[in-house]
């Protein structure tokens, strides 16, 4: 480990949400809000209320939407995204301190891939859901679902299972997130940089976290080994 990184009592490797950590705004509640399919609202209830799996309630939404539509969706994303202050930073911090860097994504490729293409982020470095636009819906498919040790089911993108490839004993395991999709691997890793619903649900179930704003933040606290202070 490098002099920064060997603050850390094991070899650190961070796992990064995409939609709104990443991004400035969750784009899959963003297209909603913008396209208004009918039904989205209480789809997003259940899926915030854990009354419904991710995988059951995005699957229900992207259904919303004509296959037909992909390019008006994908150039609304695109266009509208925004990335965060100081994401190129923390990449390159990673890069210098030999950090493994992953996506951990609850959204979906034809989105993601274009967002991070000029960040150049190995395309096995990115965790997201897929899509098929074959028939006459939106159609989402799940390339990294659930593994035997998820006891949380239903994940559509399980983070659980990324992270549990990298054991506990050899890594330091820090999660970067903002909402649902995070919950459950927040539970498992060593330490979360938290927004929104993230640190609210880490401060009700008593976990180590720092919240954040800009990843220029959490770059000061990687200096310092994670620490908070």
């Amino acid at each position: 480990m490098s002099n920064t990184t060997s603050q850390f009592p094991r070899q650190p490797v961070l796992f990064c949400d995409f939609d709104g950590t990443i991004t400035l705004n969750d784009n899959i509640v963003a297209l909603m809000k913008h396209f208004n399919p009918p039904g989205w609202e209480n789809i997003v209830k259940d899926i915030l209320s854990e009354s419904k799996s991710i995988q059951q309630g995005v699957g229900e939404m992207f259904q919303l939407f004509p296959s037909s539509m992909k390019e008006e969706v994908t150039s609304y994303i695109l266009n509208n995204a925004g990335i965060r202050a100081g994401f190129p930073e923390l990449l390159e911090w990673c890069k210098q301190n030999d950090v493994p860097f992953y996506v951990t994504s609850g959204g979906i490729d034809f989105f993601i891939y274009p967002l991070l293409k000029p960040f150049g982020i190995p395309s096995d470095h990115i965790y997201c859901n897929g899509s098929n636009f074959s028939g006459d819906n939106i159609t989402i498919t799940w390339p990294h679902s659930c593994d035997e040790e998820c006891d949380h089911g239903g994940c559509g993108m399980c983070k659980t299972a990324v992270i549990r490839r990298f054991p506990t004993d050899q890594y330091y395991r820090i999660l970067i997130g903002d909402s649902v999709t995070d919950f459950a691997g927040a539970k498992i890793v060593d330490l979360v940089f938290s927004r929104s619903h993230l640190t609210d649900k880490c401060e009700e179930l008593d976990l180590p976290h720092i919240p954040f704003d800009t990843f220029h933040d959490i770059i000061q606290h990687l200096e310092q080994g994670g620490r908070s202070k």
